[in-house]
């Protein structure tokens, strides 16, 4: 499975949101510098989430965007979930009808199995675990925070 580069980053522009958050509106030409993404592509990624309240924007010269939360209660999840057009992996799981085969596919329930297990784990991340593990994080310490066995923290495991 692949996410789509909007997806990838649209969680890199929420993720700068969170690492400057109680900081003031942010203008989209910072984020775009910081985070190298297109300033024309971060303007049509904004939109579903400005739609689903994540994030609030506003005018004039110290006009900009901030998230409408704190970090700590936005997931991971939720926002893979608003810039994939929803929580599954495959269109029949979403809509069985667009399946001629929805009654007697078996991969189909695969795919949704996989995608529960995905967006479980993604929605016990928090922007908020993900700015205070930074510096652990730009160490390369990072594919432990898949482990299983750590989850008290979601990510605790980069800091070991």
């Amino acid at each position: 499975m692949k996410l789509s580069t909007r997806t990838r980053y649209g969680t890199r522009m929420i993720l700068d949101l969170a690492q400057h958050y109680g900081q003031g509106a942010i203008q989209l030409g910072e984020i775009a510098k910081r985070q190298k993404i297109s300033l024309k592509y971060l303007e049509q990624i904004i939109r579903p989430l400005k739609k689903a309240d994540y994030v609030r924007s506003f005018r004039g010269a110290k006009g900009g965007h901030e998230l409408n939360k704190p970090p700590d209660e936005i997931t991971v999840a939720e926002i893979v979930a608003v810039l994939e057009g929803g929580d599954t992996l495959v269109q029949c799981d979403q809509d069985p009808e667009t399946c001629e085969r929805k009654d007697s596919c078996l991969t189909r329930y695969l795919w949704m199995e996989a995608a529960k297990a995905m967006y479980k784990r993604l929605a016990e991340i928090t922007f908020a675990d993900i700015t205070s593990q930074q510096n652990e994080i730009c160490k390369g310490n990072i594919f432990d925070c898949l482990s299983p066995e750590k989850q008290s923290n979601p990510i605790a495991s980069l800091t070991e």
